[in-house]
């Protein structure tokens, strides 16, 4: 087996990761695209893109680690996007807030009715 060549499984998983990551990547760029206001738009890339790209570099990271030696890169990337993507959700939805910017009918506005949804009894 050369460096280019990998066994039957890593090479099904491998595609399998980058294929499936590359999906939820498609899936979230569209939602990203289609969906009518910003708190849609906002749920569509945090959740399905970051998915996405976590599976492309899974796969990179198996690739590398069967074909040379463990990408140390690839799993800081990896921790990386999983630890901010959020929180840079997080901040854009309170500046969506603050702002108050334009939503469709269909997207609920929990902040009207602040008791419905509390522990308190």
């Amino acid at each position: 087996m050369n460096m280019t060549e990998l066994h039957g499984w890593a090479d099904w998983l491998v595609s399998s990761l980058i294929i499936i990551g590359s999906l939820f990547a498609l899936i979230g760029s569209v939602g990203l695209a289609r969906l009518p206001d910003f708190m849609a738009r906002l749920h569509a890339p945090t959740k399905s893109t970051t998915l996405g790209v976590g599976g492309v570099i899974l796969g990179s990271i198996i690739y590398f680690s069967v074909t040379t030696t463990f990408s140390w890169h690839e799993l800081l990337i990896t921790i990386f996007l999983f630890l901010t993507a959020p929180i840079s959700a997080h901040l854009l939805a309170k500046a969506g807030l603050h702002l108050e910017l334009k939503r469709v009918e269909n997207t609920r506005d929990l902040r009207a009715q602040p008791n419905q949804y509390s522990d308190e009894d």
